[in-house]
């Protein structure tokens, strides 16, 4: 069976040396020393080993039935859901109001770091509910924050988003759910919704399900659509749950992976509803759910890629394989470990330089966000706006693309479902699709987020890695070599895309559409390339400073320069492809493919 070890040391060191939140402006963060940092993420550790990946293989076994209307989840998911509930872990970072604990959001993405790598599929069922939690906590009257926020913040009611229809998933203009309003001022909500994340199951007493819906009279196209909360048991004025709603369960839908999470079709029958937020506005409150399950899925596939690598990394120092053509280093027995092959360290080398950059990378995107909201800083709300789609693509689509070369460690024993390498790759690939397809990502990216206040944000970020370079050139001869002008040669790249948009996507747009996955992947890489520089300046500090852990800070550093020599170049890979237009990708009628 695969283990999972909480990278507390790593969070740490990205939290503290890197990010440096202690010593933020941003409300709470004072708090957050490294003491108190380490025991929140050591108890948090505990509940991810010892509770959450045990039961990982069970969920992916068994999965979830519908049983009489009923949804069960796996043996053990109910006792593990009240654990976490008891701890106080569902609450983090809500709302002291509604009983949260207050604590900066960028602590609670190290925990749900370690919670998502330790179970994908069990930590979705908070996961939505805090997504859920947020609209409502923004876009919520009085009255709506007071009857839904308390139960949900201690996930004694979870919730839900509910977007897709089977004829409708990115274009929600065309979805057919309608809600017709009643003298109560209540709605009555009827269609059906597919693929509906932890829609149904037996962890909560009750269900928030939000649901977008077309208002009969409205505008048409996306400019109709409203946001309800439909609860799964009506509320009583008194807060206790009552008659059971007109929603039901369709089916569960057999999936590839999080096999331990109930993907459902919800059917509604003139189920009562209540607007959430105004008419017409319904994507303007689904898009703050949107934007934080965003950067939660960027979260899961660098997770996934990192329980993988462990894995993965275990055994290629215990399976015995081939000698090393350099050198017997396994005397004593009949072959050396396949750690010691070169195609070997250069996989796992690709894997550890991803996963540690990442990291950095969405805990520098969650310091944002606290910043965004706790400071009202427009400046930051604007460049983590603009590093979602990034955040989320690429962290995705490379998180899985980690998770199969761990696999391909094993050699065939990857392939067999007892080493549980599959599964991680299962499950990881999901996270490229869900909360917008990672082409979508991408056109989002290029087709508005670049441009979005006269393009300020994306300069903000040159700005900031030009920055960067001027202020640490000059220091260190193998420093700048190594870090300083890969980032900068990968800067130039990334510019030189923006500006071949600019140039010839107005005359023909598709010569920017048709780039976009890879101005979205350039952009990714020069992040990465920012983080991994930051990263290796951190552990240069500590290790001049002396009285540290040498080995971290040395491995951190020989990490750093692998991903500034062996994956930073891709950015000009990118370019050139972004530079060769549409013709050659539009090159085919349909009819010729």
């Amino acid at each position: 069976m695969p283990s999972y070890k909480a990278p507390v040391t790593d969070q740490m060191f990205v939290l503290h040396d890197v990010l440096k939140i202690a010593e933020q402006d941003v409300p709470g963060y004072d708090e957050l020393d490294r003491e108190t940092t380490e025991a929140i993420l050591d108890e948090a550790a505990k509940v991810a080993q010892d509770v959450l990946a045990p039961l990982n293989s069970i969920g992916d076994t068994e999965g979830c039935v519908l049983e009489n209307g009923v949804v069960r989840t796996p043996t053990g998911f109910k006792a593990a859901f009240d654990q976490m509930r008891e701890g106080g872990w569902t609450a983090l970072d809500c709302d002291p109001e509604y009983g949260g604990q207050g604590l900066p959001y960028v602590l609670a993405t190290a925990v749900g770091e370690q919670f998502s790598a330790a179970n994908m599929a069990f930590n979705m069922y908070p996961g939505l509910t805090h997504g859920a939690y947020s609209a409502i906590h923004t876009h919520g009257s009085d009255a709506q924050k007071e009857t839904y926020l308390p139960k949900m913040v201690t996930c004694e009611w979870t919730g839900t988003m509910n977007l897709t229809e089977p004829h409708c998933g990115t274009d929600l203009g065309l979805m057919r759910t309608k809600a017709v309003p009643q003298d109560d001022g209540s709605y009555k909500v009827t269609g059906q919704k597919i693929f509906i994340s932890a829609g149904d199951h037996d962890m909560s007493d009750n269900v928030i399900h939000l649901v977008l819906a077309k208002i009969p009279g409205g505008p048409d196209g996306i400019k109709g659509v409203s946001l309800f909360i439909v609860p799964k048991f009506i509320v009583n004025d008194d807060g206790s749950v009552g008659e059971r709603n007109a929603v039901s369960v369709g089916k569960i839908e057999e999936k590839m992976g999080i096999h331990g999470n109930s993907t459902c079709v919800m059917n509604y029958d003139e189920a009562t509803g209540y607007l959430l937020g105004q008419e017409h506005k319904g994507m303007r409150a689904m898009f703050t759910m949107m934007n934080e399950a965003r950067i939660g899925v960027g979260l899961q596939g660098y997770a996934q890629a990192d329980v993988a690598f462990q894995n993965a990394l275990e055994y290629a120092k215990d399976r015995l394989q081939g000698r090393d053509v350099t050198g017997v280093k396994n005397p004593e027995g009949p072959a050396d470990p396949l750690i010691v092959h070169p195609d070997i360290r250069r996989n796992l080398m690709d894997q550890k330089s991803f996963v540690e950059g990442a990291r950095a990378f969405a805990f520098w995107g969650a310091s944002l966000i606290d910043r965004a909201h706790k400071l009202e800083d427009d400046a930051a709300d604007g460049l983590i706006s603009l590093m979602t789609p990034v955040i989320k693509g690429f962290l995705t689509d490379k998180g899985f693309e980690m998770a199969t070369n761990a696999q391909q460690v094993y050699g065939g024993h990857g392939y067999i479902e007892e080493w549980g390498m599959s599964q991680f790759a299962r499950d990881a690939r999901i996270a490229m699709i869900y909360e917008g397809a990672n082409g979508v990502q991408a056109l989002d990216l290029v087709g508005r987020k670049l441009g979005q206040d006269g393009g300020k944000h994306v300069m903000a970020f040159f700005e900031m890695v030009k920055t960067f370079i001027a202020e640490n050139k000059g220091q260190d001869a193998d420093f700048d070599a190594q870090f300083i002008e890969p980032l900068k040669n990968a800067s130039k790249d990334l510019q030189a895309a923006g500006m071949y948009f600019m140039q010839n996507g107005m005359k023909n747009p598709n010569n920017a559409l048709s780039g976009s996955y890879d101005f979205m992947h350039l952009f990714g890489h020069v992040c990465l390339g920012l983080m991994w520089s930051k990263m290796a300046l951190a552990a240069k500090a500590r290790l001049e400073a002396g009285g540290g852990d040498d080995d971290f800070y040395q491995t951190k550093i020989a990490t750093g320069r692998y991903y500034m020599a062996r994956q930073l170049p891709m950015t000009a890979t990118h370019l050139s492809r972004i530079q060769s237009g549409a013709e050659p990708v539009m090159a085919l009628e349909a009819a010729n493919f």
